[in-house]
């Protein structure tokens, strides 16, 4: 069994108040998932953060291939509550899970999967980031074709997710991250590069990598440096280490 260790911090509505997390990590046996939910295109009580927990105690179980356990807790999740496709809250996923001989990533939209051996190897689902900018109402472009495809209510999503296996032996450690924590690195350059991320949480925690985001955000509380729709997102990450 790997060291996992955790880090989980809310950010604030887009009126800038406090709100609970939207960001769930979910720890198995045998896996680790990290979702981040998104409010529906037409909100209800049942938000992104209503949608994440409601996936994650849906995922109980990864034995098998990951896109179908996936869709099967799409559909049990839909079922369950009535969710429409196209008019229903959403989640992004990053999984990993492990045996003796492999270990298998699956990420669906703007969570990636970041695995350290030899080199470094990033598992990332641009498709939501390269629509950002080019359309007017990105959630029109929710699991439809030149769009991007994340976990809602149809379980044909799962299977368009990025995918990636390695030898167990290849990798030693796993990072998960929703994109509260990706942006250190993509969006704002306060980290070289991942492997950057990881020396800090292995001298002083994962804790710290959220630190230096939070900072760096509170020093541009205007947004002007940094264009986003809040000052402080959700943030999540999971380290797997063998």
């Amino acid at each position: 069994m790997p060291e996992i260790t955790t880090a989980e911090r809310a950010g604030v509505g887009l009126d800038g108040l406090p709100r609970p997390t939207e960001d769930r990590i979910v720890v198995l046996d045998n896996a680790v998932v990290v979702l981040d939910g998104a409010t529906s295109p037409t909100p209800t009580d049942r938000d992104g953060g209503w949608h994440s927990r409601a996936l994650a105690a849906e995922l109980t179980s990864l034995r098998g291939d990951l896109a179908d356990e996936l869709a099967a807790a799409i559909r049990r999740l839909a079922d369950r509550h009535g969710l429409v496709p196209g008019d229903s809250p959403s989640s992004t996923v990053a999984m990993v899970r492990w045996t003796d001989d492999t270990v298998d990533a699956l990420v669906l939209a703007d969570s990636p999967v970041v695995t350290f051996g030899s080199d470094v190897d990033v598992l990332a689902d641009h498709r939501l980031r390269d629509l950002r900018g080019k359309v007017t109402r990105i959630t029109d472009w929710r699991n439809r074709e030149g769009g991007f495809w994340v976990a809602e209510a149809d379980p044909a999503a799962a299977y368009r997710a990025v995918r990636r296996t390695w030898r167990r032996d290849e990798v030693h450690t796993v990072l998960l991250a929703t994109d509260g924590v990706s942006c250190g690195v993509d969006d704002y350059g306060l980290f070289a590069n991942w492997r950057e991320v990881l020396e800090i949480t292995l001298a002083k925690g994962p804790e710290a990598v959220l630190d230096r985001i939070r900072e760096a955000e509170a020093s541009d509380p205007e947004r002007t440096r940094w264009r986003r729709s809040k000052v402080h997102d959700d943030q999540a990450l999971a380290v797997i280490r063998w």
